[in-house]
């Protein structure tokens, strides 16, 4: 405890000193609009990497002259994302410890806050509304159950929602608050007339509403989020939990570029990295004696590879399968009718994160439990916090069902036929066979357990290498320059550092950045 003080107090300090030199050493130019910046869901009173991606993006464009608004709440949500206590749906948000946050990492900075005010006419609208109604509600041609339905899913850990009052109370504390939101934000855009607007993921609902208004009023809009490579980031135009990569045709790694993804995956194959600040592996084990005699009684393995069901990425997984689950209940009925195949269901090792506030409350294995698959003769499950080595699995493998979990790349990469089940980042260049129907879906698997060879066309591993790098490399906004690992999994630390490194002419990531914005540049390294 004494550690985690030392360290926040030490984080204030260099705030403090790092927010006054920015203030006193920006100078705007008159001729840029500014830029809108918005993140409400990625911190409450600590420094989430996301909070500190886009605190040090903002201060790099305001030392390049752009004049940067931020959009802060104080108090402007009935409930917000982070402060919902999903065991106690009454129970009140700490927004004092997240104002003051606030006002310690944008001393010195253009702040305009915004205030919550019921909507009357909303509430009554509202009111004996059931979940699904709820979740499907409209108001004025905006559909806010839609908007604010992931939010919910993200924070009950969950996907399916049961129709109590809790949940339902929920939603209509959430929908009131997106309203609220839009309507602040539009205001404020009226009044700055920005050119672009910078939001956090743009999933979560503040984000995603926010989102919203800017596109209506044909607004340039930026989402954010943690890259693939330690303390880097993602900018796009797009969708950042969709994570949309343009590719030119043209493109070959060259023999440095490919000793160094090869360097990446050896690593990446020992369980050797981290995602979001999370090191998911303290260890990997190979497979046991039990197991690989399993293994040698079938005729093929398969492993099935799941998801983190509430993870925002399953948004625009769900285009095949209404959900994660539907896929599993699919499967179910494969595993059934081929008892010579092993099937090994393993549970993505993030779906019950030790440690943390983000265990899954709808997980596979209940999913199992509930179906009584570990009873099936030709199943081996194995959890989340079982360490043992996916890729062991992969290369036993005749080939492998994944859902949009990034081990389908990397099977890919193994020389594994990867049958996807999901819409992935990768899914946008042909590296895994992806069927876009459930029944297209089914019957590949059964053409794959049939088979005796598997052909798996060659651009599948080229096309692989190329996306890998170009995530790796191109994509990730590198602050390592700035920011330490903190002792509190996903969060950070300042370095001491003197705000000049944070200009264009000497902060590749910030370049990066202001040309997206001030050229339409693309965002890549």
């Amino acid at each position: 405890m004494l550690k985690l003080y030392w360290y926040t107090m030490v984080n204030r300090w260099r705030l403090f000193w790092l927010t006054r030199d920015v203030a006193r050493q920006a100078q705007v130019d008159g001729d840029q609009k500014p830029v809108i910046f918005f993140n409400a869901s990625a911190r409450i009173h600590g420094l989430s990497l996301n909070a500190a991606f886009q605190l040090l993006a903002a201060w790099g464009l305001r030392l390049s002259g752009i004049p940067v608004v931020h959009f802060v709440c104080q108090a402007g949500m009935s409930r917000c994302v982070l402060g919902t206590n999903r065991d106690d749906a009454s129970e009140s948000l700490p927004c004092a410890p997240c104002v003051a946050q606030s006002k310690r990492l944008y001393r010195g900075a253009d702040v305009r806050w915004f205030s919550f005010d019921e909507s009357t006419t909303l509430v009554q609208s509202l009111l004996g509304l059931s979940l699904d109604e709820l979740c499907n509600y409209e108001h004025e041609g905006v559909p806010y159950g839609e908007i604010v339905l992931p939010s919910l899913r993200w924070i009950l850990r969950r996907h399916h929602l049961e129709d109590n009052e809790a949940n339902r109370f929920l939603l209509r504390q959430y929908i009131l608050s997106a309203y609220r939101v839009g309507q602040e934000f539009a205001v404020l855009l009226d009044k700055v007339k920005p050119s672009t607007v910078v939001v956090f993921n743009g999933i979560m609902y503040p984000e995603a509403m926010a989102k919203r208004v800017a596109e209506e009023r044909g607004i340039h809009v930026i989402t954010h989020e943690v890259a693939f490579q330690p303390f880097s980031t993602f900018f796009t135009d797009g969708e950042a939990t969709a994570y949309p990569i343009e590719i030119p045709e043209e493109f070959e790694l060259s023999t440095e570029q490919n000793t160094a993804l090869d360097a990446y995956l050896s690593k990446r194959f020992q369980g050797d990295f981290t995602m979001a600040g999370i090191r998911f592996w303290p260890e990997m084990r190979e497979l046991d004696e039990g197991l690989i005699k399993k293994i040698e009684a079938h005729k093929h393995l398969v492993p099935v590879f799941t998801n983190v069901i509430f993870d925002t990425s399953q948004v625009h997984a769900n285009t095949v399968f209404p959900h994660m689950f539907a896929w599993l209940d699919q499967i179910l009925e494969t595993i059934k009718g081929h008892p010579e195949t092993l099937f090994v269901i393993r549970a993505h090792p993030d779906e019950m994160r030790p440690g943390t506030q983000k265990a899954a409350r709808e997980h596979v294995a209940g999913w199992v439990e509930k179906h009584g698959v570990v009873e099936l003769p030709n199943v081996v499950f194995i959890g989340s916090e079982e360490y043992i080595s996916s890729y062991a699995l992969i290369r036993r493998a005749k080939f492998v069902m994944v859902y949009n979990s990034s081990i389908g790349l990397e099977a890919t990469l193994l020389g594994a036929p990867v049958l996807c089940g999901g819409k992935a980042r990768f899914t946008q260049y042909p590296a895994v066979f992806f069927p876009q129907s459930e029944k297209a879906y089914k019957r590949k698997a059964e053409e794959f357990l049939e088979a005796k060879e598997i052909d798996v066309p060659d651009e599948f591993m080229h096309n692989a290498r190329r996306f890998l790098y170009y995530q790796n490399w191109r994509t990730a906004l590198s602050f390592e320059d700035f920011l330490q690992a903190h002792p509190r999994k996903g969060f950070v630390r300042l370095k001491a550092f003197d705000v000049q490194q944070l200009r264009a002419k000497n902060s590749k990531a910030v370049r990066v950045i202001r040309d997206g914005i001030v050229n339409d540049g693309s965002f890549l390294v």
